[in-house]
């Protein structure tokens, strides 16, 4: 197989993991398993944290806004006729939050507080238990040990080893491909009609694949669809609250006030300027790195001769000494794309996927119309590039874009391919790539909007033209400010439902599938980058050859 393009080895390997992963799958609840994890009656959950013993793994979230705490046991026997066994306990005291923190489960009830309430039920099967507590069971699904979900996190830390190289060279990466870029271009002029370009080609392909998701999501209408969200409602969205997220019930109709567009375009902006340059280098806040990098540059072009010069020496040679890092780990691909498709099977499966179909297909069709018809109409009309050979040149980055679900991990793969497979010059990569990683996500835009209305019509809210409107707007600008890591979608969402004043608990309604969609729409961004990078070289100059 090492003979095999690229491409086909990421491909294979992705393959391979994803069948394993899945036959893993299977074998969850397999093993004696305790999960005990704590949710609240009201308000969101945020998962603190996970304590492993021999007996029970154990994930605990508590809550500021609230007295009361529903902790939930659930007990795999190894045999007998009630296999499974649940138990709901209602903490208000603090002797007993106190217990549960020293891991005095499963004594608790006795020893911290005699009067708590305990609610105990026993199930023969796991079919049954599914049947009868969902809440449970997903809870069981998530935190329960078993052959699946062992191999699944050992996959997952070796495939983090990977992310970790690729983000290692990341930002080493951008801001000496970017300041040789702008260096490179020598006149203030000049950059300024490069950067004007690659901003308009962002914007325009971001509100195409917006308007593409709001037609969509108003055909298809997942949210009004019988099968659109679990049958059991309000227990499973009490068992989301499990994995980190949970649903607030309110009262029907009640919406709360949302965040003017002022206040949002204000915090985009905000995030250009860093208070601290090397913070942002620490933190990782690429927005704040690329304009930083930007500015610098467009100032050692001014300042001009020997410093200019030195300074343009000095990122050209650390470019040149970073692609070659970067180079090296991109040989590993094949590997961390087998190990991080394989955790993520292996720990979710297919069984999560089924009550969400509608969703997951109204996000998917959206997606693949903007990647398969929209992007390659503008390859072929305006950078005049052939579209299919130019997607076969970018294959390697793309099928990293969706194991990995991290466009800035992605980002030096998809530097190598657009200028060894696809042709692009390095003066326009350095420049539109880094870019585009960061302020430019036409799948991530789509993905909100499409996502945002699918729950305000689960939830009974039907959104005015104007309402929608304002969703698109933003969305758009939700999507500039979206750090391009795996699941930076959901954390950009709470501007959205906060903008037309849905809850923000909603968002427990598609956690569970949102890996499997931030890896279709990671794919799109990158590709919308990639296909920004001949458009702009066609604009700059000759039209890219195609390998």
């Amino acid at each position: 197989m090492l003979r095999l393009a690229l491409h086909w080895q990421i491909l294979i390997t992705m393959i391979i993991g994803a069948v394993v992963g899945a036959v893993l799958n299977r074998t969850v609840g397999t093993h004696r398993t305790d999960g005990l994890v704590e949710i609240a009656e009201s308000g969101t959950a945020q998962l603190h944290g996970m304590s492993k013993s021999a007996a029970y793994r154990a994930g605990t979230a508590w809550f500021d806004d609230t007295p009361s705490r529903v902790l939930i046991q659930i007990n795999e026997q190894a045999a007998g006729a009630d296999k499974f066994t649940t138990r709901r306990i209602i903490v208000r005291s603090a002797m007993a939050r106190a217990a549960i923190d020293e891991q005095l489960w499963p004594a608790v009830p006795a020893q911290a507080d005699p009067d708590l309430p305990v609610e105990t039920k026993s199930y023969a099967t796991i079919k049954e238990l599914q049947k009868q507590d969902p809440a449970a069971f997903v809870l069981f699904h998530f935190y329960g040990r078993s052959w699946g979900r062992t191999v699944g996190d050992y996959a997952q830390k070796i495939g983090n080893l990977f992310l970790r190289m690729l983000k290692m060279v990341s930002i080493p990466l951008i801001i000496t491909s970017l300041l040789t870029g702008v260096i490179g271009l020598g006149q203030t002029e000049r950059l300024g009609r490069m950067f004007s370009r690659t901003l308009f080609y962002y914007v325009s392909t971001s509100l195409l694949a917006i308007v593409t998701g709001l037609i969509m999501v108003n055909l298809i209408r997942p949210g009004v669809q019988p099968a659109a969200a679990p049958a059991a409602g309000e227990e499973v969205a009490e068992a989301e609250a499990a994995d980190g997220v949970a649903r607030a019930a309110g009262p029907a109709g009640k919406v709360r006030e949302g965040k003017g567009l002022g206040t949002v375009l204000f915090e985009q902006l905000e995030k250009m300027i860093p208070d601290n340059p090397f913070d942002a280098v620490v933190d990782g806040l690429f927005i704040s790195i690329i304009a930083f990098t930007l500015i610098f540059g467009v100032f050692t072009v001014l300042e001009g001769g020997r410093h200019a010069q030195t300074l343009g020496e000095l990122s050209e040679a650390g470019f040149h000494v970073m692609m070659r890092m970067t180079m090296a780990i991109i040989r590993l691909a094949p590997l961390g794309v087998l190990f991080l498709m394989l955790a993520v099977t292996a720990s979710q499966g297919i069984g999560v996927f089924e009550s969400l179909g509608y969703y997951m297909i109204t996000v998917a069709c959206a997606l693949a119309f903007h990647a398969v018809v929209t992007m390659p109409m503008i390859l072929k009309f305006v950078a005049r590039t052939d579209p299919i050979g130019y997607a076969r040149a970018m294959s390697p980055a793309l099928l990293t874009a969706f194991s990995s679900a991290s466009s800035n991990a992605t980002l030096p793969l998809t530097m190598t391919c657009c200028e060894q497979r696809g042709g692009i010059s390095n003066r326009t990569t350095s420049f539109v790539l880094p870019l585009g990683a960061t302020v430019n996500m036409d799948g991530t835009a789509l993905y909100e909007v499409v996502a945002v209305l699918f729950i305000a019509q689960f939830s009974g809210f039907e959104l005015t033209l104007i309402q929608q409107i304002i969703v698109a707007i933003t969305a758009l600008l939700a999507s500039i400010g979206a750090a391009g890591i795996p699941h930076a979608g959901l954390v950009m969402m709470v501007i959205i439902l906060q903008a037309v004043g849905l809850p923000l608990e909603s968002q427990g309604l598609i956690i569970a599938v949102d890996r499997v969609l931030d890896m279709c729409r990671t794919s799109v961004n990158v590709w919308s980058d990639s296909c920004g990078c001949a458009v702009v070289e066609r604009m700059e100059g000759p039209p890219a050859a195609v390998a």
